[in-house]
């Protein structure tokens, strides 16, 4: 009798691409135990039972009842006694169970990172029992084809991959230990006044929400002040040129004159023609977060729903694993197989088959690595017929593919130094001489102005529509889901799989909106009590050291116990501080205590608690003092007297509203 193996699988496409690869005759047998299909195949001498989880069938809960906090008491129990929109998931784990008792190996064949390796331990452990455990290995892979499929299996590991367990089940407990304690407090500290919305906060939240307080209390506290652009044209051969001012911005209003009258109806002379050839080297290939950047860029498709139709391509077998960091392809790819297969495309036979005439094809590296993935690459399926959106981004991956293996581009630049009666304009020129990489990946449009000619140095050139106009400084544009994704990449905080969800948890909650993240009332309430009140919760610093934790936990510098008894004495002390204050806290968070708002204490403008020495709070006595330290700049520029500049600002419109709020404030009482 042939032995049994158990292979489990993240999910139902997986299970039915790895029986067909795995089975001798690429024909598995499909079968349903509880209406779940999985599939017997025949490889050597085994049984193969290949069944797929949900994605995780087991979650974390609660040991005891009640609705409070702190709870550092947990469990891990089946998803669906947790959650009751998930009750078809008992069939998944009574299945498992069943299709378990007669086997005497397993193994995990869940996607290879945090999530997947956890998926598969938990159901080992919890649905088919501890010893499960010594008699189980690990299926690694990167692409679902059936080639790295085989290639896989013949190279199982001997046991499951431990540190990664280790850290993917640290980072769920200590992310629920933080986010049901911090949520119960924040939401407790309003329900006393009657509110009765479910607030939320956590470890990555919390910075996640300071990123955008802090950029919404730079725009609301701008103070702009202005500057001359000063600009000129020429006509050359019946081409329009725009000429700049070498010594761009101007910032007194009598200098821009000045320039102006100097200038108006004068000739320009050639005094420099000076080019050179630039070099463009092609893009890496894609990591997860270059091809969020570019999918939002290019079709503004949302990080997070990118993500999900990669994972699609990659259930697809169209694309390798997308969940990595790596901008790196390593030389164990048979890149010139995935090309020619490519060549089946119309698309891209073109391009595929000059780089198959290449002599060596070598891919440019990033400087991220990832030791699970290589960086995101198509597998030499073809497309098809695919939705709109799912070719949208394939084919951004197949062309930034074959774009990081192509030539460089080579972009002629000339700088022309025009005399316009002593005052210096320049007239920048760019076109490219070889496209190279550009021509398979023409998503980076740059507008050329071709050099001229017949343009040499000596030359008298005729000046049009000279102008001195008066803009002002902008502040910084709120973030989008792509810039906020780039800050907290760049700051490690969250993962490459979460990031995206935190960033719509902050909508979900009511403390963002629209697709420039204007930050609410109510987010700006939240973060403002959190920052009073426990302030490492908002700290950058405090979750990066965290995440370095677990990230030594994963390489096996750490031990799982003392991670959590850290994380729980860090805490701890959090939330005694928050339920010592929670009724002020309430009171920050709704803005709730009528019989303070008359209180002297309070700020002229909005009645929110005023900074020591002022009678503004902190956001308007900010913006106050941006007013006041700006001042010198317009006096300088326009010569205006103070209560001038006042009602001048009243009237830009990049005027932050808190700037606007107390200088209607100022005017009003003089």
């Amino acid at each position: 009798m042939p032995k049994r193996i158990l292979v489990i699988t993240e999910k139902p496409s997986s299970a039915s691409r790895i029986a067909n690869a795995l089975d001798e005759e690429s024909k598995p047998t499909r079968m349903t135990n509880r209406r779940v299909t999985y599939y017997s195949a025949r490889n050597g001498d085994a049984e193969l039972i290949i069944v797929s989880a949900l994605g995780h069938l087991y979650t974390i809960s609660q040991v005891g009842e009640g609705w409070t906090y702190p709870i550092f008491d947990f469990k891990w129990v089946p998803v669906y006694q947790q959650d009751k929109s998930k009750k078809h998931t008992k069939r998944y784990v009574e299945a498992i169970k069943e299709l378990g008792e007669e086997a005497s190996e397993y193994v995990s064949a869940c996607d290879y990172d945090i999530e997947g390796s956890l998926i598969a331990f938990n159901i080992l452990r919890y649905a088919l029992g501890e010893q499960t455990l010594p008699k189980s290995k690990r299926m690694f892979f990167n692409t679902l084809t059936d080639e790295d499929l085989r290639k896989a299996w013949s190279n199982l590991s001997d046991s499951l991959d431990y540190p990664t367990i280790a850290s993917g089940k640290a980072r769920h407990e200590i992310d629920w230990l933080y986010g049901i304690n911090l949520s119960r407090a924040l939401t407790e500290s309003t329900k006393r006044f009657g509110d009765r919305r479910t607030l939320s906060i956590g470890r990555v939240q919390g910075p996640t929400l300071r990123f955008v307080k802090e950029r919404e209390a730079e725009i609301r506290s701008f103070v702009p002040t202005p500057f001359w652009n000063v600009k000129a044209e020429t006509i050359i051969d019946e081409v329009t040129y725009r000429l700049q001012y070498r010594n761009q911005p101007v910032k007194r209003e009598l200098q821009a004159k000045n320039i102006r009258k100097k200038c108006a109806g004068k000739e320009g002379l050639v005094k420099k023609i000076v080019e050179k050839i630039e070099t463009v080297v092609p893009p890496t290939p894609f990591n997860l977060s270059d091809l969020q950047k570019e999918a939002y860029r290019i079709y503004k498709i949302k990080p997070s729903k990118t993500l999900d139709l990669a994972e699609k391509l990659y259930l697809s077998a169209h694309i390798s694993y997308p969940r990595t960091d790596s901008q790196r392809l390593p030389p164990t790819i048979d890149f010139r197989d995935i090309l020619t297969r490519l060549c089946n495309d119309d698309k891209y036979v073109e391009y595929a088959k000059v780089l198959l005439s290449k002599e060596t094809i070598l891919p440019i590296q990033g400087k991220k690595d990832d030791q699970a993935h290589p960086a995101i690459h198509p597998t030499g399926k073809t497309s098809r017929k695919m939705p709109v959106q799912n070719y949208q981004v394939f084919d951004l991956i197949v062309r930034r593919f074959m774009a990081s293996m192509s030539e460089p581009a080579l972009k002629k630049k000339t700088e022309v130094v025009i005399d316009v009666n002593g005052e210096i304009f320049t007239l920048s020129l760019e076109e490219y001489e070889n496209q190279g990489w550009r021509i398979i990946y023409p998503f980076h449009q740059l507008r050329e102005l071709h050099p001229i000619d017949n343009l040499q140095v000596g030359m008298t050139i005729p000046i049009q529509r000279l102008s001195t106009r008066r803009q002002y400084t902008k502040p910084a544009r709120r973030f989008d889901a792509i810039s906020l994704l780039r800050l907290m990449e760049t700051h490690r905080i969250g993962t490459k799989a979460t990031r995206t969800s935190i960033i719509d948890t902050l909508s979900k909650r009511g403390y963002t909106y629209g697709e420039k993240l204007v930050l609410t009332n109510l987010g700006q309430s939240v973060a403002s009590a959190i920052e009073i009140y426990c302030p490492e919760i908002m700290s950058v610093a405090f979750t990066r050291n965290l995440e370095s934790r677990l990230e030594q936990l994963q390489s096996g510098e750490k031990s799982y116990d003392s991670l959590i008894t850290e994380a729980i004495a860090a805490l701890n002390p959090t939330l005694m501080r928050i339920k010592e204050n929670e009724r002020m806290i309430g009171e920050e968070i709704l803005d709730s205590d009528n019989d303070a708002k008359i209180s002297e204490k309070r700020c002229m403008i909005c009645q929110r608690c005023r900074v020591v020495d002022s009678v503004y709070c902190e956001r308007h006595q900010s913006a106050y003092t941006n007013i006041e330290e700006n001042y010198p700049k317009w006096r300088i520029a326009l010569g205006l007297n103070w209560e001038t500049y006042l009602r001048k600002l009243m009237n830009v419109s990049v005027t932050g509203s808190w700037v606007k709020e107390v200088v209607d404030d100022i005017l009003g009482r003089t």
